[in-house]
């Protein structure tokens, strides 16, 4: 239960119990809890306090406390809600962010939660609201904002308009869109959604709406009518050219005494260490303006304040814009941690303790310790069993990683990664470029050459990916199923840095010591890494696997799970099926285990405990001519804030999505990639992200369910063309287009020579959210819905992989000759002519018949001379409907992704019954 004081308002008693708004008005000096009904409804004669709740997946609430001045309010009501306002802090823990709101200067994040909009209304609250009946009452609003609508009522006069701005005039019987020449798409979209909310709350749903453009006026009804209104047409005058603003002035910190006393502590560089627990301070940004309240402070002392900083902004003639927002220790925001030299760039998450009052107790009333939180989910958001093919990258060739190997890479190469499955109506790929931690910079500009080609050849706008080791997504685990990383490499580029450098080639050799850890969640999601062969390598919370000429040891952490236990002995066997090791627990450990890791040492013992992840958090990117980098983050978002003529970024902290729109500016994936790179450069919005996290580069219209998983999607809102304005017009109107049969145009993936920065230029991917919960991308599907004429017309085919391991794709074939590479391999006649034909001969006319022994991909006597990828073909009908439990002629008639699934499950069992 929440801790509740004396002097504590009882309407506090339950608050930020549950998620969402809880708001209170400020009426004869107490506060009224408002319903759900009146939360839009806000007076301009009164004062209002507002509770936003927010409960994460992982970690502790956050809240956010603001309090709203109406422009008429009461200076004793406004004094009282800023008072509220500290105390609902206290009552939550002192854990929240608190904000002065000013009606007309509004944050974007306070109303983002009055989605559309929010106008005031003018009055003053009173709980006994009566029935306003008489003459409905012309209205005229601006509406200004992106993503967000400030809306304010200006006098019904045509001087209220302007060419900059949208207005919307009420009518009784209709309502007007009036939109400046000067005014931009998203600003017309926006208001178009308050016109919405207008014919829906004010007139029942029942009423016109006409659409009018600044300067066309000729022969539209509309137009006529609107402007009779004011009194017939006449131009609307220019505005004057804006004044230049002047410099801000220099940053100041002021610590504020007991008496309210501000005493200015210097306008140079600050630190972090000047900001006392037990005072609160001041910083002066002009237009904004941050108290800071130490944990250490009393509620009486941040009251004075509060008062002192309110009078100071009073009596400086400051402008209503300037933004009051308070902060407690620990609970800096990245804007205000900005201004001070040193502070850490990555803050430490910490659970919050028992003492945390209101904290604690609502941990505990959704049945959980505070010290033991709930794990993430880790389901996949797509599914895993889709079709696979590997490359190893060796500068301008590729190396088709055989069946048996394709889970088995290197740190010193780099690799590339085709994944398709089944999705919403069509086939989906995944290209993932994997860069190993010792990989060369040559290599990795090479693989990302290579897999811009290879997706450029597939017409369905594939989702690439860059990746590190190390940093790899869960859903990469996941589509791989089991992997195995070694230490060194085998392309030339490697093979030439470790020789000229002169170190140690590392290359993992069966005769030398190795060490591997094991991880993963699960047999279809597993790992083993190979890490440096000494004790410090070693944790409790993992188990690990030793190789020590012909000796091999299973080493169990103390604090690893059954799971982990199961893992480790499955990951034996896919290493060796000759292997016997000595399993050896933690605290039990022989001294010639020691010995082959050269000696005992320290090592971690205490349980890894995940830190929070926040919720994910939406940002617009633009890129000015000017070359300024500018980013306005999305509060409290929704699939409507994806604009087409915008591109938008979805920081996961795992992960970055960069949402291109069809109708932005951006063009080319590298443009989006070099956006989302600046972003995570950008130290006061990204702390902690690191250079080397995958970033999605999405395509509106070809959003994958990984994307799509963030929001509450609605399909049908794919397929309304034309721009957000149009949009929106038509989905008012009721007539909205379909894009069925429109093609869309998908970003092309530029290639090696528009690449600046070699390996870090592209960065596109597929993942979840991050290592341990993320949704996943799998599936079963092939890339066969691309035979026929639409596979082959495209300029750089990629093949289509049917029948795993064949003897083409064994490990034995080191190099690839380029005419062989993934972008050409259809050229040849037999191979094109089995993507072109449905399956010729199924039933075995006129087709030899041979062995399965024969036709198996490891087999002591091959046959040769037939078509590798339709081994299934030369069974006979006995055998076929033995291995796959049906007759030839029902297995013609599955899907084409069906019958590769099937055969890699006849595969794989077939590789089982081998390890046995």
């Amino acid at each position: 239960m929440p801790i509740v004081t004396k002097d504590m308002d009882s309407a506090f008693q339950t608050a930020g119990a549950n998620p969402g708004l809880e708001i209170w008005c400020v009426e004869n000096q107490r506060l009224v809890s408002l319903s759900k009904s009146s939360h839009g409804k806000f007076y301009t004669g009164s004062a209002y306090l507002v509770l936003n709740a927010v409960f994460p997946k992982i970690g502790p609430p956050h809240y956010d406390i603001h309090y709203w001045l109406g422009s008429e309010a009461k200076k004793v009501d406004s004094n009282l809600a800023s008072d509220k306002a500290l105390e609902l802090d206290a009552a939550l823990g002192s854990c929240s962010v608190q904000y002065r709101e000013i009606q007309g200067q509004e944050s974007q994040k306070f109303l983002s939660y009055f989605r559309p909009c929010l106008i005031p209304i003018e009055g003053v609250f009173t709980s006994k609201q009566g029935s306003l009946n008489g003459e409905y009452q012309v209205h005229l609003y601006t509406c200004k904002g992106d993503y967000v609508v400030h809306v304010k009522e200006v006098p019904f006069l045509r001087t209220s308009l302007n060419h900059e701005d949208v207005f919307i005039l009420d009518t009784a019987l209709k309502i007007f869109l009036f939109s400046g020449c000067n005014s931009t798409i998203q600003e017309r979209a926006k208001a178009l959604e308050v016109v919405q909310y207008i014919k829906e709350n004010k007139h029942g749903g029942k009423c016109e709406v006409a659409t009018i453009e600044d300067g066309k006026f000729v022969g539209d009804s509309d137009v006529g009518e609107f402007w009779s209104l004011f009194g017939g047409y006449a131009p609307i005058p220019r505005e004057s050219l804006p004044v230049q603003e002047s410099e801000s002035p220099p940053l100041k910190l002021f610590w504020i005494n007991l008496q309210g006393k501000l005493c200015e502590t210097g306008t140079h560089a600050f630190s972090k260490e000047v900001l006392e627990t037990d005072k609160c301070y001041m910083l002066d940004c002009d237009s904004e303006i941050f108290i800071w309240m130490g944990r250490q402070t009393l509620l009486t002392e941040r009251r004075t304040a509060i008062r002192a900083i309110e009078d100071f902004v009073r009596n400086e003639g400051r402008s209503n814009k300037t933004h009051l927002t308070f902060l407690s220790e620990g609970l800096e925001n990245t804007n205000f941690r900005s201004h001070f030299t040193n502070w850490p760039k990555t803050v430490e998450l910490k659970l919050y303790e028992e003492g945390k009052e209101k904290v604690a107790a609502i941990f505990k009333h959704q049945g959980y310790e505070v010290k033991e939180l709930p794990e993430e989910d880790n389901e996949p958001s797509i599914d895993c069993s889709g079709t696979l093919k590997v490359w190893r990258v060796d500068d301008d060739e590729l190396a088709l990683l055989s069946v048996t190997e394709l889970t088995k890479l290197y740190s010193g190469d780099c690799y590339i990664v085709q994944y398709t499955f089944p999705g919403n109506g069509r086939d989906e790929t995944l290209f993932y470029a994997w860069f190993g931690s010792k990989s060369v910079t040559e290599d990795r500009t090479a693989a990302i050459s290579h897999m811009s080609t290879m997706a450029d050849s597939i017409r369905t706008n594939p989702v690439m990916a860059q990746i590190h080791e190390g940093k790899e997504p869960a859903q990469f685990f996941s589509i791989l199923h089991r992997l195995i990383i070694f230490k060194g490499g085998n392309s030339s580029g490697y093979r030439n840095f470790i020789e000229e450098k002169g170190i140690v080639d590392e290359t993992y050799n069966e005769n030398l010591v190795a060490l591997f850890r094991v991880q993963g969640t699960s047999l279809d999601n597993m790992q083993a890494i190979q890490v440096d062969q000494v004790s410090t390598s070693l944790n409790s919370s993992y188990c690990y696997i030793l190789q020590d000429k012909g000796s091999i040891y299973t080493w169990i952490g103390s604090l690893s799970s059954a799971r982990d236990h199961n893992l480790l002995d499955r990951m034996v066997e896919l290493l060796n099926t000759k292997w016997l090791p000595v399993s050896v627990r933690e605290g039990n450990e022989p001294d010639v285990f020691w010995h082959a890791l050269g000696g005992k040492a320290e090592y971690p013992k205490g349980k890894e405990i995940q830190g929070f992840i926040d919720d994910p958090h939406l940002f617009a990117l633009t890129n000015s001519r000017g070359g300024d980098f500018k980013v306005k983050e999305i509060y409290n978002y929704t699939q409507d804030d994806l604009i087409t003529e915008d591109v938008l970024l979805l920081d996961c902290q795992r992960e970055v999505y960069v949402w291109v729109g069809l109708h932005s500016v951006v063009k080319s994936k590298q443009e989006a990639l070099n956006l989302g790179l600046k972003f995570l450069e950008m130290d006061v919005l990204v702390e902690g992200l690191s250079l080397d996290i995958p970033i999605y580069i999405v395509t509106e219209g070809y959003e994958p369910p990984f994307f799509t998983c963030f929001f509450s999607w609605d399909h049908t809102k794919e397929n309304i063309v034309g721009n957000s304005f149009e949009r929106k017009l038509a989905i008012l109107k009721g007539k909205a287009k379909s894009a069925e049969g429109h093609i869309r145009t998908p970003l092309k993936a530029t290639s090696r020579d528009s690449t600046p920065n070699g390996h870090r230029s592209i960065s596109v991917f597929s993942n979840g959210r991050g290592r341990s919960g993320s949704p996943i991308p799998s599936s079963a599907g092939s890339d066969h819905r691309q035979s026929g004429d639409k596979l082959l017309a495209s300029p750089t085919p990629v093949v289509k992989k049917l029948f795993e391991g064949s003897p083409a794709n064994d490990s034995s074939e080191k190099t690839m000759p380029q005419s062989d590479s993934p972008a050409t391999e259809l050229s040849s006649s037999n191979e094109s002519a089995s993507f072109t034909q449905k399956d010729r001969n199924m039933n075995g006319e006129n087709t030899p018949i041979y062995p399965y022994e024969r036709l198996r991909v490891v087999s002591a006597n091959p046959v040769t001379g037939i078509d590798l990828t339709k081994r299934e073909v030369y069974l006979s009908n006995e055998e076929f409907r033995e291995k796959f439990g049906m007759p030839k002629s029902a297995f013609s008639k599955l899907p084409r992704w069906k019958q590769n699934k099937l055969k890699m499950s006849i595969d794989e069992v077939d590789h089982m019954v081998r390890l046995m």
